[in-house]
Parts: structure tokens; C-alpha cells; sequence
């Protein structure tokens, strides 16, 4: 495919999702996918390479959350284990008056993402290395997102001790799931009544073009996170709430 034909096709591929998309949000999009391929020459950031492949199952699978969240009314977003800035970057692109913080707990995906963030002109956001246990923590991103997001992998139960402290009462986390995760999400119910939080609504869909199922789940936080959540460093993943 030509520069041109791939432009066309993000265009295309994202318009699916009844978003209007300016030609320079297209060329940031095509830029993203060129410095993604080149880094992932000599660092794992993605499994998926192929520029189709990485358009639907990254671009448009980050943009997927406009199926449950007017993004207009948010104001700022944190994005927990953002890996290669999948959703963080993507909505940043799409919404450009969010204030975006992107967390990782590999310095080498954040240096990705410094060059991401500079090659793509993208401003107001912020990069953190470091762990979501420690920055949850108060005085530092404790409560203070109207929207956190993760397509991290891990249960349910897990997630919401990671990401639900870094939401102000009256915000949402949204996880990005596979097609499985009803019962993920009934069974973390407790987990999500314990840390604050409320199901607002979940939704399961099929990527377009594709034959891959999604789910977002979207909690709302209804009151605050009792200070011992999350946990001390590896307690959260080998003892979920």
C-alpha cells in the first residue's frame, strides 16, 4: 500500500466508529504506525504488525470506548500499563483537548512514548515510569482523573485495585476486555463495591472488518478508596481482592 492508500484507510477504518477525522489527525495516526513498526525492530511492543492489523486491533480498539463514553465531557485521563500507548495515545490524538498521563513499568516503553509524543506534536501529556501501586498512592495521582482507562492484561478484581484509586468520585474506569469477561465481571463485583466503585454499564461488541469480540466495561466511582488499596507491590496480582 502507498502512503496514501494507508491515510485513506485509517481514515476509512476509524470513520466506522461515526468519528470525524481531520487529515492531520490522519497523518499523526500513519506517523504513530511508522514509529511503532520501527521501535518494534529491536524492542517487543507489539505482537501485531501489520499495518491493517494494527489499525483495527490498536487504533480503532483504543477509539472503541466513544461506544459507551461521550470523551467531549472528559477532561483528563490516566492510562495504566499503557504498554506501547494503546489507549492512551490514540484518544489523545482523536480528543486533543484531553490532558493524558501515560504509566508503564518499563523505562523502555517510556522512552517509546517521549519520542511518540514529540514526533507527533502531541501536547499536554505526561509520561510516568513507575508502578500503579506506588503513584496511587496520596500526594501523588491519587483521585485526581475523570477517566482512567487499560487494556492491561489481568483479572478484572486486579485492575479495579490498580486503577479505581486514581479516579475522582463522580469518574470512571473503563477496561478494555476480551469477549470473556461477564462472569470476570460479575466476579469482581465485591472487589468493585469494596474500592469505591459501581457498574455502570458493560458492553460487548465485534471489532469492524474483524472477527475479534471486545468488551468495555465502564465502573463508576461512587465514593472513595479506602487509603491500605492498592496494596504493596506484588500483593495485588497474586492475592486479588
Amino acid at each position: 500500500m502507498t502512503v496514501e492508500e494507508k491515510m485513506l484507510e485509517i481514515e476509512k477504518e476509524i470513520s466506522c466508529l461515526g468519528l470525524p477525522i481531520t487529515s492531520n489527525q490522519i497523518r499523526q495516526f500513519y506517523d504513530y504506525y511508522e514509529i511503532l513498526i520501527k521501535w518494534n525492530e529491536v524492542m517487543n511492543l507489539t505482537a501485531i504488525t501489520n499495518f491493517e492489523d494494527v489499525v483495527k486491533k490498536h487504533f480503532v480498539d483504543s477509539l472503541s470506548i466513544v461506544q459507551i463514553k461521550k470523551m467531549t465531557d472528559v477532561d483528563n485521563l490516566i492510562d495504566i500499563g499503557t504498554g506501547a500507548g494503546f489507549p492512551g495515545i490514540p484518544l489523545k490524538i482523536m480528543f486533543p483537548h484531553l490532558k493524558v498521563t501515560l504509566l508503564d513499568s518499563l523505562r523502555k516503553r517510556i522512552d517509546f512514548l517521549d519520542q511518540v509524543v514529540k514526533q507527533l506534536n502531541l501536547k499536554e501529556v505526561e509520561t510516568i515510569h513507575g508502578r500503579a501501586e506506588d503513584y496511587a498512592k496520596p500526594g501523588k495521582k491519587r483521585e485526581q482523573y475523570n477517566l482512567c482507562v487499560s487494556r492491561a492484561v489481568a483479572n478484572l478484581s486486579t485492575l479495579c485495585e490498580y486503577c479505581l484509586p486514581y479516579v475522582k468520585i463522580g469518574g470512571s474506569f473503563i477496561a478494555y476486555k476480551s469477549k470473556e469477561a461477564k462472569q470476570e465481571t460479575e466476579n469482581a463485583k465485591s472487589a468493585i463495591f469494596l474500592l469505591g466503585g459501581r457498574i455502570r454499564e458493560w458492553k460487548e461488541f465485534e471489532l469492524p472488518g474483524t472477527d475479534v469480540w471486545r468488551s468495555l466495561v465502564n465502573i463508576q466511582k461512587v465514593s472513595g478508596c479506602p487509603k491500605k488499596y492498592p496494596r504493596k507491590p506484588g500483593t495485588v496480582t497474586k492475592h486479588p481482592l
